[in-house]
């Protein structure tokens, strides 16, 4: 969703602006590692969520929601992780990834690019890199 001061027929409407930027925080979907040194990745992932809200963001990290009931060992668990991920992917205006890319992101940032949304790239320190 995009806001302009200006009316559908041009002319500067700023009051719908002004109450709707204030109002508006678009989702973002956090990408970042998850396996491996979980317990790391998880604090890590924590922070990238803190740095969107600080933007003006609603994160959604679906590596720190699904692994709380569903088994990232059990292949079977961790595909429908992954699937839920991706729906959750849809709903959100930008996927931001973090870190190195791993398996699970690469298939986030695959469906992505299929979708045509916003891909931003960001280092460990939440600093924007390029692709």
């Amino acid at each position: 969703m995009t806001i302009s001061k200006f009316n559908q027929e041009g002319y500067y409407d700023p009051t719908p602006y002004e109450a709707l930027k204030k109002k508006y925080l678009p989702l973002v979907y956090i990408a970042s590692p998850f396996s491996g040194d979980m317990e790391r990745n998880i604090k890590k992932a924590q922070g990238y969520c803190r740095f969107a809200i600080s933007k003006g963001y609603i994160p959604i990290a679906p590596h720190l929601h699904y692994p709380q009931f569903l088994d990232d060992e059990d292949p079977e668990e961790r595909e429908l992780g992954l699937r839920f991920a991706l729906i959750l992917l849809g709903k959100c205006e930008e996927l931001w990834v973090f870190d190195r890319v791993s398996k699970g992101m690469a298939e986030e940032i695959a469906k992505a690019k299929r979708r045509n949304m916003p891909i931003r790239y960001f280092n460990s320190r939440c600093e924007e890199v390029t692709e």
